[in-house]
């Protein structure tokens, strides 16, 4: 590697909008981030559940006399 080309790594503080911290590597001096997994709905178990079915009985109305052609040949 060439000398004093590379930014410095090193360990910074990481700061969520909730208020929660943690330790990472990195070339910024700072990092500051809207979500992370102490609030991320995924990770809390608070995820909203979304209506699959509905999607799925649209799209067979939708593609209906395709699938039909397909099970008559």
């Amino acid at each position: 590697m060439k000398k004093d080309i590379h930014p410095e790594y090193k360990t910074i503080t990481a700061v969520c909008a909730c208020g929660s911290t943690f330790e990472i590597g990195s070339v910024l001096p700072e990092l500051k981030v809207e979500i992370c997994s102490a609030c991320h709905p995924f990770f809390t178990g608070k995820q909203k559940l979304i209506d699959t079915a509905g999607r799925i009985e649209k799209f067979r109305r939708r593609y209906a006399k395709h699938y039909e052609s397909k099970e008559e040949a």
